[in-house]
């Protein structure tokens, strides 16, 4: 009796995480907004000369004056045709950089487009201010003594296109002769450098902070759910932050979340995207960060580093980086390593279980580039985990045979000791000693199978790699549901049903190759048991039909290879296979008992 309540105490673990997971899952983004509310800019204090390097309450003339330009949201086009620009012409990445403002405001990631139609648009990461999707990153001074650029200063720039083997210099000079420049760098993927300089013309010392900011609206941006993190994330003295929300900072009454000590970097993230301010390596003095909400679903990050006093004729100079891209997994990896940028593989939200998420997703990805297919390497890596379980399979048939060899001696201990269920554990527990049987090892398998499940499941719904990737025939997208379902006739009525009856083909593979696995498996002797194992199938192809088709593909393979080996097993422990029959014919013999009087009552 024990084994059979760990038994449904594992099914029911199961079923409450499988359960919960729909809830979780946003299958359907919430649709973009075609106007963004005024923007009302806060008071904002000066620096304190008094106090180098500490950090104001915010940072003064470094918010876009939106206030007039949200009233009338402006096409993306219209906006980019408006201003003198310096064009970005990078292997993955195009756009341009607004000579207003020195933002970069526009950055197009060429690898990527919006929807799975090869005509569909390319993905717009950052837009200028004024549009519906504003988004874009800045850099400037605040200053002491000194007047610094602004939002609206027009920089003059050293050559007309940012590439990785032409850096472009912006330079702006006060109406005092001091200069300040932005010498702006790209590598061959989503990396930008940015140098900071103020040259000191004039004649009396002055005091300048050198800061970066991005600036967003979070109306397009993805929602964050319990298993994948969006929003503001920043690594501060070496560990991850995920707790800061949109709506934190909302109901912050400062609208405000300061971090002083070690920045390691800090921005925005989405499912797939990340934009992020990252202090250059080797920074040195005191640093600080902000998360900041500015109403109307603006929100900004921001960087500010230490104050300098600089004397008549003399230079400082600031290093820093901006990634704006693709969180693609070994590219975040080999910035961590070859940029020393401290834990920017955490953009990716892998969860306490990293350890063992990289390593399957490392795997996947090789099996990718071997064979070109992310389907047939899902299939590939199935066979990989089954075969690595195999020996445990082997365990648990071992366990279950002894356990059905043993059921007449427990039944009679039962019987035996019914009224007494102390003395009944006892004697079951010397039985299982005498007999040599463990009544947990049957459940070992299914208890592993679960993390190594939810770590697919995360790899498949994280990684950027697998999104857009095709199977075959109807299966265009593994990172979507299935799309080819019966509910509408598989396409031929034209409505798209709710997604939790919208059962594609794979699901009904997955339930149908799940009951054929119950099917092969002994009977259990508990009619709950029983009851539980018949309705599963049937409960689990609807809650599977939303997930990714490649989580789909991983379960129903995994189904067809368990049954192959369960047909193995059976070979090679007949004692098993003759029990289950016997089973089957006991269960036959008393239907047909029970049918016996219906029919004579009847004629």
């Amino acid at each position: 009796m024990e084994n059979q309540r760990n038994v449904i105490l594992a099914i029911t673990l199961m079923a409450l995480i499988l359960f919960g997971w729909p809830y979780a899952l946003e299958v359907f983004y919430p649709a973009r907004p075609a106007t963004v509310e005024d923007v009302a800019n806060a008071p904002r204090p000066g620096l304190d000369p008094a106090t180098p390097g500490a950090s104001s309450g915010a940072v003064s003339g470094t918010v876009p004056d939106t206030a007039s330009a949200s009233k009338i949201i402006r096409t993306r086009k219209a906006v980019l045709a408006d201003s003198a620009r310096v064009t970005i012409d990078a292997p993955r990445v195009g756009g341009s950089i607004n000579l207003t403002g020195a933002r970069i405001d526009d950055v197009v990631l060429k690898d990527y487009r919006e929807k799975l139609d090869k005509d569909s648009d390319l993905v717009h990461l950052f837009s200028p201010a004024g549009t519906a999707d504003q988004y874009f990153a800045q850099f400037g001074w605040i200053g002491e003594g000194v007047v610094t650029p602004t939002s609206q200063t027009v920089w003059t720039p050293s050559g007309g296109r940012l590439t990785p083997s032409t850096p472009v210099t912006l330079r702006w000079a006060n109406p005092a002769g001091q200069r300040f420049e932005i010498v702006y760098a790209i590598d061959a993927n989503y990396l930008i450098s940015v140098t900071q300089r103020f040259i000191n013309s004039g004649a009396t010392p002055a005091i300048v902070r050198p800061l970066g900011l991005i600036n967003r609206t979070s109306a397009n941006a993805d929602p964050s759910t319990w298993t994948v993190r969006n929003g503001p994330l920043g690594v501060f003295d070496d560990v991850a932050d995920f707790d800061v929300h949109y709506d934190d900072l909302d109901e912050n009454p400062k609208k405000l979340v300061e971090y002083g000590g070690n920045i390691d970097w800090l921005g925005f993230t989405d499912h797939y995207w990340l934009s992020a301010l990252i202090p250059a390596p080797g920074s040195t003095g005191q640093m600080a960060g902000n998360f900041r909400s500015l109403g109307g679903k603006l929100y900004q990050s921001e960087l500010l580093f230490d104050s300098k006093v600089v004397a008549p004729g003399k230079m400082v100079e600031t290093k820093a980086m901006l990634f704006a891209g693709a969180k693609e997994t070994e590219l975040l990896d080999d910035y961590v390593d070859a940029k020393d940028i401290k834990l920017l593989d955490r953009a990716v939200d892998w969860g306490w279980f990293i350890w063992f998420e990289k390593p399957i997703f490392k795997l996947l990805n090789w099996l990718f580039e071997q064979v070109g297919n992310f389907g047939v390497a899902i299939i590939l890596l199935t066979i990989i985990i089954r075969g690595l379980m195999f020996p445990i399979a082997q365990r648990q048939f071992a366990s279950m045979a002894q356990m059905r060899a043993v059921q007449p001696k427990m039944k009679a201990l039962q019987e035996r000791y019914k009224d007494d269920k102390q003395k009944l554990q006892t004697e079951m527990m010397e039985l299982y000693r005498k007999e040599k049987v463990n009544p947990l090892a049957g459940c070992l398998p299914m208890f592993l199978q679960i993390p190594v499940f939810f770590a697919l499941y995360k790899v498949l719904l994280l990684a950027i790699e697998m999104r857009h990737q095709p199977f075959v025939l109807w299966i265009k997208d593994l990172s979507a549901p299935d799309p080819l379902t019966p509910v509408n006739l598989f396409g031929l009525l034209p409505f798209d049903p709710p997604s939790m009856i919208a059962i594609g083909i794979l699901p009904i593979i997955l339930g149908v190759t799940m009951w054929l696995q119950f099917k092969l498996n002994p009977a259990p002797m508990d009619p709950v048991q029983q009851q539980v194992f018949s309705i599963m199938p049937w409960v689990l192809m609807f809650v599977m039909a939303p997930f990714a088709a490649g989580l789909q593909l991983y379960w129903a393979m995994s189904n067809v290879l368990t049954i192959a080996q369960q047909k193995w097993l059976y070979s090679r422990h007949p004692q098993l296979k003759e029990l289950a029959a016997q089973e089957a014919a006991a269960k036959a013999a008393k239907a047909e008992k029970d049918k016996m009087p219906k029919e004579k009552g009847g004629a």
